[in-house]
């Protein structure tokens, strides 16, 4: 119920009920004016609270803009450059908010605290003022009219009218105080209406424009957040790959394995036994035998002590030195000796025999010599035609891994057979592609070589895309020719899966990924080499887009390039977001492999000098159950799902076996969407593997799961689907089309 109306009236009376009515609105008046201070006081809290929350604002601020990422390794990706520039970009967008929220505090003195502070001293201040006139009239007129009626009747008629006269002043002074008492409090009430309200309208205009400037500032950064989102994930996928390799190299340093060689001034040290022809027979003396690639210098030293060499109680032993010609594995029927290899030197001739001490010691002894193994171009070229005759369209080509007992088996059964044949209907196209894989990642050298490993790395650090592929242009060229005629061979066939994507969902990136590690391997396995995995990604994947051009035209070495970056020595590039127009993610695995002849098993040993179109290569492939089994590390594990999003499950709940990363944001969405679905088009389909959502905006749906409304999202990897009712994202390689 509101406030009763004082009429102008009612003041003549001053009536009981006037005075009631009156006194109502006084009440209420007094109740504005405890509000109003309260309200300036909460106000003036609030203003406070703003600057504090600026202040810790602009020093988050200003954390941010001093921050700078450091990143393992003396380069950077695109990806690492964006990723250390964000929290520069995160640093300037705060301090653009943080410039309205300082317009909003200044102005809230303005606009809010003045003006119903003096809303409060000078209207309702007047209002009292009024009041306490209103007051001392009304105690003075009644205490007048008092002694005016107690006038007797006999006094003189003049001085009953004068008296009279002055009752009549009195009286008129008290109905003005009245009156003027019932107009300002009644113009008060009407006055706060808006005097009162605009105030805070003001107030929370200036809100709604700092928040509206948040809304755009949002609306700005949204194609940069996309951007950045889309680098973080590249960032996740590299760090799952070389996590798995240093995780690797870790459980290997701290087992000790016998294939771990640790740092030396030599390529390859330790104990070798030598096969010695004596008239009775042969005999296996040990030696301690150093090797050093770059001079090819070969030292033998006797550590079995002999009274024709002692002198004095002294062992005097002069270590032989030679220079090393070739290196070749012995094979196991060709000797009743376990582990052995032959090499010849320039200063004697024929070949020695030596022993390693095991088949791990072996490789590792051959892979410093640049040793040879037998095998052939024949294994890679018809695991290349089965794959492209019958399963060049598989889900997860060459991503998925076979099992393991089963490519082991294959490679025992194909390398020890003389022919080499491969029965194709022996063999699934998972158990072919890991053959081939384990293939190049066994090699005694990698395909790129150790020679040219730091230039191809330095080749991936350029900051312009053209760069990059003129400079591994050049350097596939610089290849042993072999070794090149072999790349050609395999990138054109990655060339062909990344052609059917759409299907197989092995992009370029992605076959980069897998193969970056296996066709470059860093000669030194170290936690700094494991950084560059990246860049070998990167490499791999120039190489098979640039397929044609690298392979069917000869480097144009007549422009320069500029220097490329080599260490963090140079200030930080600092730029906007750029993604390079490759698209990158995916990964693996390794017996003790090597390239072999189109027409023979045999092997001349690879300079390190090899000229550009050298006809040397690289080496060649154990055909040994020992090297297979022995000298292969286990897979590198898989990249784990940024979501619950689960394989696809056998009867136990086992998730298939697999030699690389399995995440599903490895497939990147603009190459599989774009070519099923247009942005407006919506499609069903039906889920392959079950998935658990870890967000809100994710859905959860068992396998087989039905979803409708199937359309492309702003996140790369996924897409937008309903399911049972409820609208949200699905991984993109966890569903096929109906």
């Amino acid at each position: 119920m509101g406030l009763p109306t004082l009429e102008f009236s009612d003041s003549f009376l001053d009536s009981p009920d006037f005075r009631e009515r009156l006194q109502c609105h006084e009440i209420e008046l007094e109740r504005t004016n405890r509000f109003i201070k309260d309200l300036i006081k909460d106000g003036n809290m609030l203003i406070s609270a703003l600057k504090s929350l600026s202040l810790a604002v602009q020093r988050f601020s200003q954390s941010l803009q001093e921050f700078q990422f450091e990143c393992i390794g003396d380069a950077e990706t695109d990806d690492e450059v964006n990723i250390a520039q964000s929290l520069k970009e995160f640093s300037q967008l705060l301090s653009t908010m943080e410039e309205e929220r300082k317009r909003l505090i200044q102005n809230a003195d303005d606009v809010l605290i003045s003006p119903l502070e003096k809303f409060r001293k000078e209207q309702i201040g007047a209002v009292k003022e009024e009041k306490k006139q209103f007051d001392k009239e009304t105690e003075r007129y009644y205490s007048v009219l008092e002694k005016h009626l107690s006038l007797s009747s006999k006094k003189k008629e003049s001085q009953l009218h004068e008296a009279d006269s002055q009752m009549s002043k009195d009286r008129q002074i008290f109905y003005d105080a009245s009156l003027q008492y019932v107009f300002k409090i009644q113009e008060v009430q009407e006055r706060k209406k808006f005097e009162f309200v605009e105030p805070l309208l003001a107030f929370l205009q200036g809100l709604f424009t700092f928040y509206h400037e948040g809304y755009e500032l949002a609306s700005e950064f949204e194609p940069y957040k996309q951007q950045l989102q889309f680098n973080l994930q590249n960032a996740r996928n590299n760090f799952e790959s070389t996590r798995a390799e240093v995780e690797r190299l870790m459980k290997r340093i701290r087992s000790a394995e016998e294939d771990f060689k640790a740092p030396s001034c030599f390529t390859m040290e330790g104990y070798l036994y030598i096969q010695e022809k004596r008239p009775l027979g042969s005999v296996w003396t040990r030696y301690y035998c150093t090797y050093e690639r770059s001079s090819k210098m070969f030292t033998m030293s006797n550590t079995e002590i002999r009274p024709a060499s002692r002198q004095n109680g002294v062992v005097h032993n002069t270590p032989e030195m030679f220079r090393l010609r070739s290196c070749v594995r012995r094979k196991t029927d060709s000797i009743d000796k376990r582990f052995c290899f032959d090499i010849e030197v320039v200063e004697r001739h024929g070949v020695i025999t030596l022993q390693a001490l095991s088949e791990a010691n072996r490789r590792l002894w051959m892979e410093a010599m640049d040793g040879k193994e037998p095998a052939g171009f024949k294994f890679v070229k018809k695991c290349i035609e089965l794959v492209e005759a019958r399963g060049i369209t598989t889900l997860g080509l060459y991503r998925t891994g076979g099992v393991n007992s089963k490519v082991q088996r294959l490679m025992t059964s194909v390398f020890a057979a003389s022919d080499m044949q491969l029965e194709a209907d022996a063999w699934d196209t998972k158990t072919i592609t890991s053959g081939l894989k384990d293939y190049f990642r066994c090699l005694a050298e990698p395909l790129l070589t150790y020679r040219l490993h730091k230039d191809f790395i330095r080749a991936a650090r350029y900051d312009e895309l053209n760069h990059r592929v003129r400079a591994i242009h050049a350097l596939v060229h610089k290849l042993p020719e072999k070794n090149r005629t072999m790349l050609d061979l395999l990138t054109n066939h990655l060339l062909k899966v990344s052609s059917h994507s759409d299907e197989n969902m092995m992009t370029v990136s992605n076959l980069g990924m897998i193969f970056g590690p296996t066709l470059m391997r860093s000669q030194e396995e170290t936690v700094a080499a494991m950084m560059n995995i990246k860049f070998q990604n990167i490499v791999v994947e120039i190489i098979i887009e640039n397929h044609d051009k690298i392979f069917g035209e000869a480097p144009d070495l007549s422009v320069p390039l500029p220097q490329a970056p080599s260490s963090r020595s140079t200030p930080r590039r600092s730029k906007a977001i750029c993604l390079s127009s490759g698209k990158r993610r995916a990964r693996l695995y390794p017996p003790a492999l090597c390239l072999a002849d189109n027409d023979s098993d045999t092997f001349s040993s690879s300079s390190s000098t090899t000229p550009m179109g050298s006809q040397e290569s690289l080496s060649s492939h154990s055909s040994e159950k020992n090297g297979l089994s022995q000298t292969s590390p286990p897979s590198s594990p898989a990249a784990e799902p940024t979501s619950s999003c689960s394989l696809p499950q056998n009867g136990k709940g086992q998730k298939p076996p697999t030699d690389s990363a399995s995440s599903p944001h490895l497939l990147p969405s603009a190459s599989w969407t774009s070519t099923q679905l247009t942005p407006t088009q919506q499609t069903d389909a039906k889920a392959l593997y079950s998935c658990e959502a870890e967000h809100s905006h994710e859905l959860s749906f068992p396998q087989g799961a039905l979803l409708s409304n199937v359309c492309p999202s702003v996140e790369p990897g996924w897409l937008q689907a309903t399911y049972n009712g409820r609208t949200g994202l699905v991984p993109e390689n966890y569903i096929t089309y109906m």
